[in-house]
C-alpha cells in the first residue's frame, strides 16, 4: 500500500505529462527582425490576467514610438528599455511609456518635492 505522499506524487507526474502532451508544437516562427530583444518569460511580475501582452506572444521587444503626454514630443521607447521596465523593475505588464525622460525627471522632482512640503505640515502639525 502506498502512502498518501506516494499517491500525490505519482498524481501530479501524470498530470505534468498529459499536459506536456496537451501543449502545441512549436511552429517554426518567421526570424525576429533586426534589433529586438528577446522576452525571458520568467522575470516578469505576475499580472493575474486570463491573456498574455504582445511582447510575450511575440517573444521579443520592439522600438515602439510614443508621444510624451507634458511636452508632446515624439519618443521612441527602446526594446532595451522595455526589458529593463518589464523584467528588472517588474513594471506592470500592460503598462507603457508616456512621458519623455526630461518630463519623467520634472514629474520626479515635483513629487518628491510635494512628499517634503506634506512630511513636513505633518511634523509642524505633530509639533503643536
Amino acid at each position: 500500500m502506498k502512502s498518501g505522499k506516494q499517491r500525490r506524487a505519482e498524481i501530479s507526474a501524470k498530470r505534468k505529462k498529459r499536459a506536456a502532451k496537451r501543449q502545441p508544437k512549436p511552429q517554426s516562427a518567421a526570424p525576429a527582425p533586426y534589433r529586438t530583444i528577446p522576452v525571458n518569460e520568467a522575470l516578469l511580475a505576475p499580472n493575474n490576467s486570463y491573456g498574455a501582452p504582445d511582447f510575450v506572444r511575440r517573444g521579443y521587444y520592439i522600438d515602439l514610438s510614443f508621444r510624451c503626454v507634458d511636452c508632446g514630443t515624439q519618443e521612441i521607447w527602446t526594446g532595451t528599455q522595455q526589458k529593463w521596465w518589464y523584467e528588472v523593475a517588474k513594471g506592470f505588464a500592460y503598462s507603457a511609456a508616456i512621458r519623455c525622460r526630461s518630463c519623467r525627471r520634472k514629474e520626479r522632482e515635483r513629487r518628491d518635492e510635494a512628499r517634503r512640503l506634506h512630511l513636513e505640515g505633518l511634523a509642524k502639525k505633530a509639533a503643536r
